[in-house]
């Protein structure tokens, strides 16, 4: 029996509310910051549009099953990328690292979608997550062509062989959950 067929709907709903809420709030977060940066903030915008509204799709598929929206859990995973990211030194580092563990995120997400879409017992649910699937398929490549849109391609090439060599290491400490999205 796979992690996926015994997940609960509820924890999985929840769950995945709160990673559309913090995506949302994740891309505000770097228009305020770096408002500066035309493209950045032009790119950024319709993806808060986007993500919010998953929120409100996820929360709505939440109430029509009559459950309630549970406690924000802690995201181990997403935690351990941040301790990744530079605090200091340049700003341009600064920004690399956020979009770079944006794209981590995404990507990870759309991979959790697919595997949701495939693996739930509940047809409904699969298809949901399909769609999410779809939906969100290229927020991860956006990042990284943000990236290079305000940072050498090398070093933004150099610096993600970086994340994914972490990550790596990072996962062989994380349990793998099915009532999760990381």
């Amino acid at each position: 029996m796979s992690l996926l067929s015994k997940a609960v709907p509820a924890d999985v709903l929840t769950d995945h509310a709160y990673c559309e809420q913090k995506a949302a709030t994740t891309c505000i977060s770097l228009i305020q910051r770096y408002n500066q940066k035309e493209k950045l903030v032009h790119a950024l915008a319709p993806i808060v549009t986007e993500e919010w509204g998953h929120f409100r799709l996820v929360l709505s598929e939440i109430q029509k099953r009559g459950l309630k929206l549970g406690k924000q859990r802690k995201d181990e995973y997403v935690n351990a990328l941040v301790q990744f990211c530079q605090t200091g030194g340049a700003e341009e580092g600064r920004l690399l690292d956020q979009l770079l563990m944006m794209a981590m995120v995404e990507a990870r997400s759309c991979e959790r979608f697919k595997r949701l879409s495939e693996g739930l017992s509940d047809d409904y649910l699969r298809k949901f997550y399909r769609r999410f699937m779809e939906s969100e398929a290229c927020h991860y490549t956006l990042f990284i062509e943000l990236a290079e849109t305000y940072i050498e391609k090398e070093k933004v090439r150099n610096r993600w062989k970086e994340w994914l060599d972490y990550e790596a290491a990072i996962m062989q400490n994380l349990e793998v959950r099915g009532d999760r999205m990381h």
